[in-house]
C-alpha cells in the first residue's frame, strides 16, 4: 500500500527530472562527505533544488527565527522503517536524515528580501534557484548512538554545498517591502554550536530534532497532491506509527494568526524559540525561567521573577515579566537586543525579530496584575 502511494507522490514530486537519481545515501559517522550532494537528499539539478525519492517536505506551526531566512525542511527514513509517535518527541529510526535549507528570496539587485511570501520560491516541490539565494543546509542524521549534526554551506554558483565544521559567516543586505535596507552578518553555526540548541536535555547532552515534533507538525501542508495534515500524511507514507486521533494530538499555533488568543500565540513563539533551553532539563535550567509549552507556573514562566544572576543580560530590570509593563521586563529587553552579551536567543540571529518582539510586547502589556509585593 505504501509503495503504491509513494509511486503517486513521486510522480508529482519529480516532474521535470528525466535523469535517474541516485538513492539517498547515509554515510558513516567517520566518513561524512565534503559535499551535500553526496547525500542525495536535496540537490541542485537543472536550476532547481530538488527533493529525492521519499524525501518529504514539512513545515512548523511556528518556526524558530533565523534572521528572516526562509527554510525548506525535509525528512527521509530508510524504507520499511518509521518513527514511533510520542506526544513530546518521536522515536526516529536509525538512518533517518532530516535536512533544513536556509535561503532568501532574491531582490533584483542581488540583495536578499525580507518577506513572508513563499509563493515565488518554489518550482514544483523544490526551490527555483533563479529566485532564491541559498545559504546553508543543515543535516541531522540518526546514528546507532544518537544524532549527528552537519552544517553545509552553499557555494556562490549554487551548484553544491560544502561541509564547514567550523561554521561560516556571510555579509548580506536585507531589503524590506517598503524599500528600507540593512546590512547584517548571517552566521552559520559551527559543529559544537549545534548542540547549543539541539541538546535540549542538559543532563544527557544528546542532540535531537527540535522542530519535527507532534505539536509543531500538527498542521496542514500543501503537498503537490493537495492539502493534508502533516502527521496524517507521514502515517500514510509509512513515516509515522502509533499516531492517535488528531483531536488528542498537541498543537502549537501560528504566532501570526490574529484569530488565536494572544497568550497562545506568545507561548507558541516562546516554546519554539526559547523552550529548548528554558525547560527543566535544558541548558538554561539553572535560570529558573521555564518557557516551554507545558509550563503552567506563572513564576517559573517569568511573572515577577527576578533573575538568578544580574548583569548586562538583565538590562537593569528587576523581573523577567512585569505584567502590563514590557518596558520594565527582562524578556523584552533581551529579545529586542542585538548585544551578544544580552540578546536571546544567544545563537541563530544577528537581527531583532520585529514581529516576535511586538508579539511579546503586546502580550505582556495586556497582562493583569503587578509586582509590587515581589
Amino acid at each position: 500500500m505504501h509503495k503504491l502511494l509513494w509511486g503517486a507522490v513521486l510522480a508529482l514530486m519529480l516532474v521535470g527530472c528525466d535523469a535517474p537519481r541516485e538513492q539517498v545515501t547515509v554515510h558513516e559517522r567517520e566518513a561524512v562527505p565534503d559535499n551535500l550532494s553526496a547525500w542525495h537528499v536535496v540537490e541542485a539539478i537543472d536550476g532547481k533544488l530538488t527533493l529525492n525519492e521519499r524525501v518529504v517536505p514539512y513545515d512548523l506551526n511556528t518556526a524558530l527565527f533565523t534572521d528572516y531566512a526562509h527554510k525548506l525542511r525535509t525528512v527521509w527514513m530508510p524504507e520499511g522503517t518509521s518513527a514511533a509517535y510520542g506526544a513530546d518527541d518521536f522515536d526516529y529510526p536509525v538512518g533517518t536524515v532530516i535536512s533544513k535549507t536556509f535561503y532568501y528570496p532574491l531582490a533584483e539587485d542581488g540583495s536578499v528580501l525580507r518577506t513572508d511570501d513563499y509563493s515565488g520560491d518554489f518550482a514544483g516541490s523544490g526551490l527555483n534557484l533563479e529566485r532564491v539565494k541559498l545559504i546553508e543546509t543543515r543535516i541531522l542524521v540518526k546514528r546507532d548512538d544518537g544524532w549527528q549534526a552537519l552544517p553545509y554551506v552553499w557555494n556562490d554558483q549554487q551548484t553544491d554545498a560544502v561541509l564547514e565544521i567550523a561554521g561560516d559567516a556571510k555579509r548580506l543586505k536585507l531589503v524590506s517591502t517598503d524599500g528600507s535596507a540593512e546590512e547584517f552578518t548571517y552566521v552559520v553555526p559551527d559543529f559544537n554550536q549545534c548542540a547549543g540548541c539541539h541538546a535540549d536535555n542538559h543532563t544527557e547532552k544528546a542532540i535531537r530534532p527540535i522542530g519535527p515534533r507532534a505539536r509543531h507538525l500538527n498542521k496542514e501542508y500543501t503537498y503537490q497532491s493537495g492539502k493534508e495534515n502533516q502527521l496524517s500524511y507521514w502515517q500514510q507514507v509509512g513515516f509515522l506509527s502509533g499516531l492517535p486521533e488528531l483531536s488528542g494530538v498537541p498543537q502549537n499555533v501560528n504566532f501570526k494568526d490574529t484569530e488565536v488568543a494572544l497568550a497562545e500565540r506568545a507561548r507558541s513563539y516562546l516554546d519554539i524559540n526559547c523552550g529548548h533551553c528554558h525547560n527543566p532539563n535544558g541548558p538554561a535550567d539553572t535560570s529558573g525561567l521555564m518557557l516551554a509549552h507545558d509550563e503552567q507556573d506563572l513564576r517559573r514562566l517569568g511573572v515577577c521573577k527576578p533573575p538568578v544572576a544580574a548583569g548586562t543580560g538583565s538590562g537593569d530590570r528587576r523581573f523577567a515579566i512585569v505584567p502590563g509593563h514590557p518596558e520594565e521586563s527582562i524578556i523584552n529587553f533581551r529579545v529586542e537586543s542585538t548585544d551578544p552579551g544580552a540578546m536571546m536567543p544567544e545563537l541563530g540571529r544577528s537581527l531583532v525579530h520585529e514581529e516576535g518582539a511586538e508579539l511579546l510586547h503586546n502580550w505582556i502589556a495586556g497582562m493583569p496584575g503587578n509586582c509590587s509585593k515581589s
